[in-house]
């Protein structure tokens, strides 16, 4: 799935990443809004990463 349909679909995929990153809040998946440099910010943010170990997990999450 690429971003644009991410991004589309974001209130139900909002699920998924609160399942794989437990740390982000409700709040935090609002203010993404389906954007992926946002949720790689939220990502290194709140579990204290690198933006590029960020980005991996963002990019080998499988969005379905």
């Amino acid at each position: 799935m690429n971003w644009d349909e991410i991004k589309g679909k974001w209130n139900q995929l909002q699920g998924q990443a609160k399942t794989r990153w437990a740390k982000l809040t409700d709040d935090d998946l609002l203010a993404v809004e389906g954007n992926k440099d946002k949720l790689v910010g939220k990502v290194q943010e709140r579990y204290g990463i690198t933006k590029e170990e960020a980005e991996r997990q963002v990019d080998e999450h499988q969005w379905n």
